[in-house]
């Protein structure tokens, strides 16, 4: 870790816990800084902000009093989550005290190259796909998972030493709160229309996803999908060197699919059916991290071996098991019908044994008619099974079954199959009628298989 000095003595106030608000809260501390934590959560029930306490750090807990900021504080690090509209960031700003996430922190100490990957979807497999080929095969350090995806990026940046490289899934939340943040790589899956209630506008989202290159300059790579106009119409404002992607069209300078093989600058790297995840999306997720892989000199035989094991990050598209030539996919992910479009996309619906529905937020499901079309049979559960069932009949379903939740539609689902089925738990739907999270929801659909095999 670089020993930075800009916070000895200065006073820094950390808004929000979590995971990156506690372990932004520590490494200020150690840097010399005299930091003040405020959370929402009562501190009785609160056993971060009772454990920064032990280490000597100032908790405030239960409320977010605005007379807080009448210290004289220099900076604010904001939990992403946080929005901008919230009156304590909003002083903030006004009295001018910088507002950063702790990712910006993570970039101040870190020793090592920062590879970071943002985009609407696919960011959690891309990420998990470069770490895996940058590990694979290595004989000097570690490529570290940090970021969005679980590991908080300062946390990280600590531990992580000269030889090694930081891959960082970062959300537009994070993004908006970086100033010199500086990556040597730089991954944008896509740009999709999400996060509107936080962001206000598209414009907005997107300038949050396009901060991740501000800083960059023409030895760093941006990595980025090429079968997106308006991702092509941004690079020519960037001044790093682009690396584009594309399953669409071949490309001199970059990573495409080619008679369903997988290119990077005129070579084959490996089929297409050789990946270890199905479908069109996680092509495209292959296709940036194997750029990324290139970049750093992984050799082809090494990323062929990384990419044919790759089972998939857990709740999407990931392959759970295979019991009597049935094939078992959890992708609880899947919390709206873009993602389980995509999810289809990489199977022959004639085998396919669909498990889908959930909370009722009032939408409706004609949109995937088209990615139902031939649907072997599909089982429904939750509050939207029965506007999942009109749409499977519009869709010329044939086999139209009803059960209680996902523990109950495995076994329904098995009976109803044959040797070279594939059974695939897409929802379409968030888990809220049934399940705390779609992570749970998952879990549950793991262990019913588990059952199946016992």
């Amino acid at each position: 870790m670089k020993q930075v000095k800009q916070y000895e003595n200065e006073k820094v106030l950390v808004l929000g816990l979590a995971k990156s608000g506690f372990s932004a809260a520590k490494l200020l501390h150690r840097l010399g800084a005299l930091v003040t934590v405020n959370d929402g959560k009562p501190f009785e029930e609160n056993p971060a902000a009772q454990d920064l306490l032990e280490d000597g750090i100032r908790v405030i807990t239960g409320s977010h009093p605005i007379e807080l900021l009448d210290e004289d504080f220099s900076l604010m690090v904001k939990n992403p989550g946080i929005p901008y509209s919230n009156p304590l960031v909003k002083k903030a700003e006004s009295l001018h005290i910088p507002v950063l996430t702790e990712v910006e922190l993570a970039y101040q100490v870190a020793e090592c190259p920062i590879i970071g990957i943002t985009g609407t979807n696919g960011k959690t497999t891309t990420t998990t796909m470069i770490s895996l080929l940058l590990n694979q095969d290595r004989e000097k350090g570690n490529a570290h998972l940090a970021g969005n995806i679980g590991f908080p990026a300062s946390e990280v940046a600590e531990k992580a030493e000269s030889v090694d490289d930081i891959v960082m899934e970062m959300s537009s939340f994070q993004l908006m709160g970086i100033d010199e943040f500086h990556p040597q790589i730089a991954v944008i899956t896509n740009i999709y229309e999400a996060h509107l209630d936080y962001h206000g506008s598209r414009d907005n989202y997107v300038a949050a996803k396009w901060a991740i290159q501000k800083n960059m300059n023409l030895s760093d790579y941006l990595v980025i999908n090429w079968d997106s106009k308006e991702l092509q119409n941004l690079s020519s404002q960037s001044n790093a060197t682009i690396i584009p992607f594309s399953t669409k069209t071949e490309l001199e300078n970059g990573a495409y699919l080619k008679n369903a093989g997988l290119y990077y600058q005129g070579e084959r790297i490996m089929e297409a059916k050789e990946l270890g995840v199905p479908g069109q999306h996680n092509i495209e997720n292959a296709l940036a991290a194997i750029a990324v892989a290139k970049l750093k000199n992984v050799s082809n035989e090494s990323i062929y071996k990384a990419m044919t094991n790759f089972q998939g990050v857990p709740h999407r598209t990931q392959y759970v098991s295979t019991i009597k030539g049935r094939k078992f996919y959890n992708d609880s992910k899947a919390t709206n019908s873009l993602a389980t479009k995509m999810a289809l996309s990489g199977f022959d619906n004639k085998t396919v044994i669909l498990l889908a529905g959930g909370l009722d937020r009032g939408n409706g499901f004609d949109e995937l008619i088209p990615a139902f079309h031939e649907i072997k049979a599909i089982i429904l559960f939750g509050e939207t099974k029965n506007k999942l069932a009109e749409t499977a009949e519009k869709a010329g379903i044939k086999k139209i079954l009803f059960t209680e939740n996902v523990e109950t539609a495995v076994p329904l689902a098995y009976e109803y199959s044959a040797a070279g089925d594939n059974i695939l738990l897409s929802p379409a739907n968030a888990s809220w009628d049934q399940y705390s999270s779609f992570e749970i929801r998952g879990d549950k659909f793991t262990q019913a298989v588990g059952k199946l095999e016992k």
